[in-house]
């Protein structure tokens, strides 16, 4: 029996739709997948830094590479998530430094007293100068070393962290005693919460609202645009106390497996488009801060600053118990020459 036309159209446009069907989720399986894990808010300095990344480096490899983001903690939580990589259960994140001192303990040497209350001038003039130069080199170098991980290249910033909190306001250093304070990690951040008379309390971001908003929590160590990207105020934030206990920073790692499988040109396009946003990152983060501080004014939220004076008494009086952390720590010595004096 002869086909009409019209028949015989509907069966060829079927066909070219069956090898369509097949063909696709071939070419998807073949192009390599990068998946980005990010803990903070969408709303938040650093997750728009790797979404411009992000999405730059979708334009740049046209195709040839896809490029998935991830915010929320949505895949992994940054406290998991470097095993995550190491297994080749994603493809990059941006953790904290903070989270990454129980990997190589050099990581925590920029969480030590002689960091405790810098100024503004001390951060933008000497910050990005210790994690370009020497130190921060030696630190991606170890770090690599015992992860197995792939530091992509230079950090991004987060600025200085300071402590909120709810029912009490801290407007010396003395009120900080016997406050329940969150930190995201790091052992030199336990230590110092502690050294100040705080009881330090491990939570997970995602966790954290929830948890301070049924009062299991005095307040936390974070920074101003953090506690506005997550609009803490309405979970009850209402004091800072502006005291720059360190100046947080973010370290892009990559699989291992994922970057053995990219060809070479796929590589540098990944390596040199991170490379390219640096700069607007760290600015806009420094931008991001200040801002963020007028919006929690704005909020209601009472900021005391102390005196430029009593931050470095009370440097000092931390710095007496820094050996101790280095101890805990596990701080190859050799590397403190390169750290500045308190």
């Amino acid at each position: 029996m002869k086909l009409t036309a019209c028949r015989l159209r509907r069966r060829t446009v079927l066909l070219w739709l069956a090898v369509l069907t097949l063909a696709v989720p071939a070419a998807l399986a073949a192009q390599p997948l990068l998946r980005i894990s990010l803990e903070n808010t969408e709303d938040h300095v650093q997750v728009k830094a790797v979404q411009r990344f992000a999405q730059a480096l979708a334009d740049r490899t046209r195709g040839e590479l896809r490029v998935e983001l991830y915010a929320d903690g949505r895949l992994f939580r940054d406290r998991d998530v470097v095993a995550a990589l190491v297994h080749g259960q994603v493809e990059m994140a941006v953790p904290g430094t903070w989270q990454l001192d129980r990997f190589e303990p050099a990581v925590g040497i920029l969480l030590l007293p002689p960091f405790y209350g810098r100024d503004r001038n001390f951060i933008s003039e000497h910050m990005d100068d210790l994690v370009d130069g020497m130190l921060g080199q030696e630190i991606n170098r170890r770090l690599e070393e015992s992860t197995g991980a792939v530091v992509l290249g230079r950090w991004i910033d987060l600025g200085p962290v300071h402590l909120f909190t709810v029912r009490r306001p801290v407007r010396r250093h003395d009120d900080i005693k016997g406050l329940r304070i969150r930190y995201a990690g790091g052992v030199v951040n336990e230590m110092r919460l502690a050294a100040l008379g705080a009881e330090p309390m491990l939570v997970p971001w995602p966790d954290f609202p929830q948890r301070l908003a049924g009062g299991e929590v005095d307040g936390v160590l974070t920074s101003f645009e953090t506690v506005a990207s997550a609009r803490l105020w309405e979970a009850g934030v209402r004091y800072a106390f502006e005291d720059a206990q360190y100046v947080g920073q973010y370290v892009p790692l990559v699989s291992p497996q994922f970057w053995r499988r990219l060809p070479e040109s796929l590589r540098t396009a990944v390596t040199e488009t991170w490379q390219e946003h640096v700069d607007q990152a760290r600015s806009d983060a420094a931008a991001a801060q200040a801002a963020a501080r007028r919006r929690l004014q704005e909020h209601g939220v009472t900021i005391v600053t102390p005196s430029t004076a009593e931050l470095r008494r009370v440097r000092m009086l931390l710095n007496e118990t820094g050996q101790e952390m280095i101890r805990r720590l596990g701080v190859d010595h050799s590397l403190l020459p390169l750290v500045p004096d308190p």
